[in-house]
């Protein structure tokens, strides 16, 4: 099981006062998002922030040959109902939450809709997948567009994430676990934001933290770099510059945070496997993002996409400002 990864100080600016929206958590009444609803609730928890449900609806463009198809009802107002039945479901989904719950309907594309109210938020949550159909893994679902553009920091919580199944509110109260968390490191394009939020969040979680930085192999380089390599240890003195370099980083943070026990490890090897790995044994893995622009790929790159769709754990994605 793994526990939700948030935390009550964070190095964006997330003042409670200017993100009265606390926790923010879309819902679709996908077995997705009904995990991700209940790792929001207990996130809120720990925050003693507000749960707030959002539940996004369009209204298509319909043409009709003739005038007796029209339905009788107008397709407004059936997808606002239709939507207000979906925040029926969370609501009983939250029956003896003890917190404060605001369930809203909002007009527009799901993803848009979140990364809009997430200039409101603490923290933002999605599930991994959601009721997109071929059209949202068309043009790209929610779960990635989210982290690559929202204003403060967005789990995705993927569909090993265990939920209660018992009664009363002890279903929203978080366990504390021993397990790590685990930080990818870029260190060529580093995200101090990053690396901020993941030692406060071993902080309160009284978990090592241990960063993890991954340099491709060489042969992912091209044949020609292959080719030219001089020197036949080459991917032992790669791995031993990025150990140092890494080093440098956890002295930094140690600094900063001395009640930490801080490691870190520096591979030569597919990042993406890598990362993936930590993910099953992690009860959180943040990674951060490049910043803000409007290629999702070029934000979040092909290494972070591929870890948010197949994580095995709940995933942290921190924008480098907010």
């Amino acid at each position: 099981m793994h526990d939700d990864g948030v935390t009550s100080q964070s190095p964006l600016p997330t003042d409670p006062g200017s993100r009265p929206l606390g926790v923010l958590v879309g819902f679709d009444a996908s077995d997705h998002s009904v995990r991700a609803l209940y790792y929001a609730a207990r996130a809120a928890q720990r925050l003693g922030s507000p749960l707030t449900v959002v539940t996004a609806y369009t209204v298509p463009t319909m043409s009709y040959a003739d005038a007796t198809l029209i339905p009788s009802v107008p397709a407004d107002v059936a997808r606002l109902a239709a939507a207000e039945e979906l925040l029926d479901m969370a609501r009983e989904h939250l029956r003896d939450y003890p917190g404060e719950v605001d369930l809203r309907t909002e007009f527009g594309d799901a993803a848009g809709v979140l990364v809009g109210l997430s200039t409101k938020a603490q923290l933002a949550v999605v599930g991994a997948r959601g009721l997109g159909g071929f059209l949202g893994r068309l043009l790209g679902s929610v779960s990635s567009a989210l982290p690559a553009h929202a204003h403060c920091p967005t789990v995705v919580v993927p569909e090993q994430y265990e939920i209660d199944p018992g009664q009363g509110a002890d279903r929203f109260t978080p366990q504390q676990l021993d397990t790590p968390v685990v930080a990818g490191v870029d260190l060529y394009q580093l995200n101090r934001p990053a690396m901020e939020q993941a030692a406060q969040e071993a902080r309160r979680l009284k978990a090592p933290l241990q960063l993890l930085a991954v340099m491709p192999r060489p042969d992912a380089w091209g044949t020609a770099y292959m080719a030219w390599l001089p020197d036949a240890n080459i991917l032992e003195k790669h791995q031993q510059e990025l150990a140092k370099e890494l080093e440098v980083v956890i002295e930094s943070l140690r600094e900063d945070y001395p009640d930490l026990t801080i490691s870190g490890t520096a591979m030569v090897a597919d990042p993406a496997p890598s990362l993936l790995d930590a993910t099953g044994t992690a009860q959180l893995t943040v990674l951060g993002t490049r910043g803000h622009g409007r290629v999702v790929s070029t934000l979040l790159g092909s290494v972070s996409r591929t870890v948010l769709a197949k994580a095995e754990g709940p995933v942290m994605v921190v924008p480098p400002t907010a």
